[in-house]
Order: structure tokens, then sequence, then C-alpha cells
């Protein structure tokens, strides 16, 4: 089995892409959603309040995420410190998935911040979602409801879209305007291939 990373900055289309490798039928494990998921469990609750303080929570005892992402996106070590908390449960999470994963050639962990938390290397092969800037913005508005500035904030902890695309195997455009399907297919037919002749390149 060969285990695949999916990247890109935030609203390049990462999920979309992901989505199209599960309808070929491609395992794919999102790591944002599972981290998301990790932040309602109450050990993780207690480890927050214990380093952010008990104003990050709402009036139901749950992590209040707007309140907690206006902290973290606003300061480096606040953002390295949630990090720590939740990217290796996260990561032992994918690591248990992965193995009942058994019948597949490939499976595909998709994350936001594959290069930044220095996930890439333990990967066989990487694939980066790239969009225009502009476009990206657009959709993260549209999606979310939030102002360009916000973004911005959000994007600048990210590494440079360039040299994600440098680093990858394979780029996925997601521009508007080049059709996406015929691209995820090319690499599914690649991957499928490569993981037919057990060329594996490293592990997890």
């Amino acid at each position: 089995m060969l285990f695949v990373g999916l990247t890109g900055n935030i609203g390049s289309g990462k999920t979309t892409v992901g989505r199209l490798f599960r309808q070929l039928g491609v395992p794919v494990y999102r790591a944002d959603e599972r981290g998301r998921y990790f932040l309602t469990q109450k050990e993780i609750i207690a480890k927050v309040v214990a380093g952010f303080g008990s104003d990050i929570l709402d009036r139901n005892g749950h992590i209040d995420r707007k309140k907690l992402a206006a902290i973290v996106f606003d300061d480096e070590k606040k953002l390295h410190q949630l990090n720590e908390l939740i990217h290796p449960v996260v990561r032992e999470d994918f690591r248990v998935w992965a193995a009942k994963q058994e019948s597949a050639l490939y499976v595909i962990k998709e994350s936001a911040i594959l290069f930044e938390t220095g996930q890439s290397g333990s990967f066989d092969r990487i694939i980066v979602v790239a969009a225009p800037e502009d476009l990206r913005i657009q959709r993260v508005c549209k999606r979310d409801g939030v102002s360009r500035e916000a973004i911005l904030k959000r994007a600048r902890h990210q590494d440079d879209e360039r040299f994600k695309i440098e680093q990858a195997d394979f780029v996925v455009t997601n521009d508007g305007r080049k059709a996406l399907i015929p691209q995820v297919l090319k690499i599914h037919e690649t991957m499928t291939q490569i993981a037919g002749c057990g060329r594996n390149r490293s592990g997890r």
C-alpha cells in the first residue's frame, strides 16, 4: 500500500479533489475534519482549556472554534501550541485508520498543513491542489462568510503555494477553467500502476 498526501492552501479546493478520489474508491482520510472532531472530546477540551483558558468555551462547555481561531491566527506561538495538542492525536488516528484499509492499493491523507507540520517526508507521493490567490480568497469568503483580512491572516501561516508545487509529485490545477476529473483520473491511473508494481518509496 502506498501513502499519498493531498494538500493545498486555503481555498484551493483540496476537499473537492479528495471527494473525487473517494468516488474512484480510494480511501481518503480528512485530517482537518478529524482534528475538529477531536476538539469535541473531553480529554482534548481539558488540554485546550489548560493552555488557553476557560474563556475559550461556550455556554455548553464546548470549544468555541471562532474564539480559538481568533487567538491562534493572531499568535504564532499559540498556533504552535494548539498544533502540538492536536496533530499527534490525528497522526495516530490516521495510522490506525490506514491499517484497516487492507485492500487498498493506496490511501490518501488530506491535510491543509502537510508541509508546515513536517509530515510531507512520510508519504510516498504528494498531490498539491493549486489555484490563483484571488480565487482562493473568493471561495473562502463565500464558504465561511469571513472577511478577506481574516482569510489572509490564516493564509500567512501556510507555506507559499509555489514552494508546495515545487515539492509535489502531482499538481491539480483548480482554477475554474481546467477540468478536475481528467486530472484526478490521470493521477489515479498513475498511482494504481505504481502501487501495483510495489514501488513503495517510504512508509507513513
